[in-house]
């Protein structure tokens, strides 16, 4: 970043190269819809370009971007719950993504086994619409710990929390996403059947 604040263009393409797979897989879990996060994610890198000479070699680049990402997704977040709808060609409680399929029917088969597929497909399901329920601040420390590794004290530094909030933030989306999971763990193991002698 320091080099291309001095003006090195190539130092620019070196940070989108170095970071854009990890900012995609943050944004699109945020904001569950993939041109919203497509152009999230440019608008993003955009800000980096407007705001180049905001950085300060003291802060850590990946942490001042992850900044700048969770802000728009935020921001994006407290709009869509304004407005959310969902299509009137899908499916009750399923979730179009953008070529009109469902994401529930992304997931694949490795073993071909038709009752694993629906499985496989009804935990996708689940485990996206818990995490697309979960509170903003939850969410958003929920993706930065597991979607991009970040240490707690990075993620305390991105969203401007105290470490020990971030921790409780973190506590709490893992107990939403547990008791919203815990149902279908119910019902993929079912009760054993009692066997008369």
């Amino acid at each position: 970043m320091a080099h291309y604040q001095q003006g090195d263009v190539d130092a620019f393409a070196e940070l989108v190269s170095r970071h854009e797979k990890r900012l995609w897989n943050f944004v699109r879990r945020f904001v569950a819809d993939s041109a919203t996060a497509e152009d999230l994610l440019q608008e993003v890198f955009l800000r980096v370009v407007r705001s180049a000479a905001e950085w300060h070699p003291s802060a850590k680049f990946s942490t001042w971007l992850l900044t700048i990402a969770r802000n728009l997704c935020t921001d994006q977040a407290r709009r869509g719950a304004l407005r959310k709808a969902d299509s009137l060609d899908q499916t009750p409680g399923a979730r179009a993504d953008d070529s009109g399929s469902h994401r529930i029917d992304k997931v694949a088969s490795p073993e071909g086994n038709a009752e694993r597929a629906a499985m496989n497909r009804e935990i996708a399901l689940r485990v996206d619409q818990a995490v697309e329920e979960l509170p903003v601040e939850q969410r958003e420390v929920f993706l930065m710990r597991e979607v991009m590794d970040m240490s707690f004290a990075e993620i305390a530094t991105a969203t401007g929390a105290s470490e020990p909030t971030v921790k409780s933030r973190m506590r709490y989306a893992l107990e939403r996403l547990r008791s919203a999971l815990v149902e279908l763990h119910d019902q993929s193991c079912p009760a054993a059947v009692e066997v008369i002698p």
